[in-house]
């Protein structure tokens, strides 16, 4: 390790003094003005993993579905999968390390993990729109060649295709072909192979409208369509070439303001989906024939997958166990449906994709989607788009006959400020409360005066907020109850500034 080098390139990406970040799901995000440091250190650290997994590392530059002004980074590990834990405690360490302790953070990083310094290291990089991931992706470079690793800058991609070709160069193409070209012929042969196979009706020429959130899955979709035009035409809006990334469109706020994104007019009968900003997340919407916006959001989208795969099992006589696995945001009845009407086997795991993926590689087939539309660890809002296309022709379904697989019970979130979001501490995938004590009995009490009912609080992972989920048997009981619990939390565990308030309807629900 050329240490006096590392030393005087590090100081031309230099970190601002007592500026701490911390290395989450989503790698570092933030302002792009304070993260041109961490880009540098994050190319160091993938050439260190490199040498130590012997393999071909990530490193994707991206925020996601953040506002454009922000960026951020995060590595990908070999098989495509996020960043192994205690490398996430690494990168933490090094994005911290003031300028004079970079070279005594490396050597410790190196000795806990035992790595070959001798050994090569290969580094790949992909960037999404944004006006800076340019520069910060030539950031990247610096630090991996200043340590010596090889690279290969692939440019714009979405993330899941830098998760593809992770995974592709290391396992020797089995996977499939590590070039843009690759990604997309493996995902539109396997379309267009199983569309072959759906019954022809009126619906002959199938079409979609995607909001692709003025992001880098307009780009990449508009490649790709040729390559499966024959069974989908995809109508393009928000494709970057005049509105702000993620600006009043995208998965992120078609979920969460309940209506469609700017600049796309919905018919009645009109099949919709959103891409966030870096094309991971995907959810579906309609208009229906009173002009009422419906949402399909990701329980919905892993209910559609997983009653496929398992008629599928049934039909071929394979006795597979299929799990599907959901947070406790997961609405009641999409649990209810699995496990009665499909008699799908349900698990419910703490918030998080790590959590999520970890429980299902227990089965043979796993498929878990957060609400948010964000599928599988990479997550890949195009090849989502593929397979559910795919079973919707299969199976003859229209938008609304999928939408009416089951009703959401109506629900609410809320958050309180609390001086100290440790005061709560959860059990049982987050939905029970063990401290403060007393908050859980209150939460028991108020969820019997409602129908069809349950609430749960867990603290947010990033500001000190506690975060209050109720359902029941309509809007106005799930509000209420939200209101009740998040009193309740305001009451046991600390809240801070003027009691929570009950809640005013905006003209959205639906």
């Amino acid at each position: 390790m050329d240490l006096s080098a590392i030393t005087k390139h590090s100081a031309l990406h230099a970190k601002p003094r007592g500026l701490l970040l911390q290395y989450g799901t989503a790698g570092f995000r933030m302002k792009a003005e304070h993260l041109d440091h961490i880009m540098f250190r994050m190319g160091l650290l993938a050439v260190l993993r490199s040498k130590q997994t012997k393999s071909t590392i990530g490193v994707m530059v991206t925020a996601s579905h953040n506002p454009e002004e922000d960026n951020g980074v995060k590595l990908v590990d070999p098989l495509g999968a996020m960043l192994a834990p205690s490398w996430e405690e690494h990168a933490t360490y090094l994005a911290n390390a003031e300028e004079e302790d970079m070279q005594r953070v490396l050597i410790d990083i190196s000795e806990k993990e035992a790595v070959d310094l001798q050994q090569d290291a290969f580094v790949v990089i992909g960037r999404d729109t944004r006006p800076s991931s340019e520069k910060f992706s030539q950031s990247v470079i610096d630090g991996v060649t200043v340590l010596g690793g090889q690279v290969h800058d692939y440019g714009l991609l979405t993330t899941p295709q830098l998760h593809y070709m992770v995974c592709c160069r290391n396992t020797s193409g089995q996977y499939g072909m590590a070039t843009i070209e690759g990604y997309y012929q493996k995902l539109s042969r396997a379309f267009v192979e199983l569309t072959k196979q759906a019954s022809c009706s009126g619906d002959e020429y199938r079409s979609l409208k995607v909001d692709c959130a003025n992001g880098i899955g307009a780009l990449k979709l508009k490649e790709m369509e040729h390559y499966f035009s024959q069974g989908l035409s995809v109508q393009l809006f928000n494709d970057g070439t005049k509105g702000k990334l993620n600006h009043l469109c995208g998965a992120d706020f078609v979920k969460s303001h309940q209506k469609p994104p700017q600049g796309m007019e919905i018919k009645f009968n009109e099949r919709c989906c959103s891409f966030d900003g870096d094309a991971d997340r995907i959810v579906y919407y309609y208009c229906d024939a009173d002009g009422h916006f419906h949402l399909i959001d990701g329980d919905k989208i892993a209910t559609l997958i997983s009653s496929f795969l398992k008629e599928l099992l049934l039909e071929i006589g394979e006795n597979l166990n299929v799990g599907v696995v959901q947070t406790a945001y997961a609405n009641g009845s999409s649990t209810r449906y699995l496990e009665e009407v499909m008699k799908v086997p349900v698990y419910c795991t703490k918030t998080g994709v790590k959590h999520l993926h970890h429980k299902a590689q227990e089965f043979d087939i796993g498929v878990y989607f957060e609400a948010n539309g964000h599928g599988t660890a990479a997550g890949d809002a195009i090849a989502d788009m593929l397979v559910i296309e795919a079973i919707l022709a299969l199976k003859n379904l229209t938008i609304e006959q999928w939408d009416a697989l089951y009703t959401d019970l109506p629900n609410r979130q809320l958050k309180v400020k609390v001086a100290d979001r440790k005061v709560i501490s959860t059990t049982d995938a987050e939905r029970q409360a063990v401290t403060p004590p007393g908050l859980q009995e209150a939460i028991n009490d108020l969820v019997k005066k409602y129908r069809l009912s349950r609430a749960f609080v867990r603290p947010s992972g990033t500001e000190d907020v506690i975060r209050v989920y109720a359902e029941a048997d309509s809007q106005e009981s799930a509000d209420s109850l939200a209101h009740e619990v998040s009193l309740a939390v305001f009451d046991l565990a600390g809240g801070i500034g003027e009691r929570p308030q009950p809640v005013k309807h905006s003209n959205f629900e639906g």
